[in-house]
């Protein structure tokens, strides 16, 4: 299982929950190499993790600002 998703499931309170809130089965985190592009927003919504750091091929690198929706992801986020 990515990362990401390990994060995310941290944040909402298990694997099952976050499965849960994105309409899908939890044994379906395990075939992901990448959080799905029709997935990212409603992922982002759900455990407040960037879409710029979900998939920064799709929507790029995020710019130095504020870190909220980074913060305790331990990725990318802001010195």
């Amino acid at each position: 299982m990515i990362d990401i998703v390990r994060d995310g499931a941290a944040k909402v309170g298990g694997l099952g929950i976050l499965a849960s809130y994105l309409g899908i089965r939890h044994q379906a985190f395990y075939s992901w190499k990448r959080v799905p592009a029709e997935r990212v927003l409603d992922f982002e919504r759900v455990t407040g993790i960037s879409r710029h750091l979900q998939r920064p091929d799709l929507y790029g690198a995020r710019l130095a600002g504020p870190a909220s929706s980074q913060a305790g992801t331990g990725e990318g986020a802001a010195p």
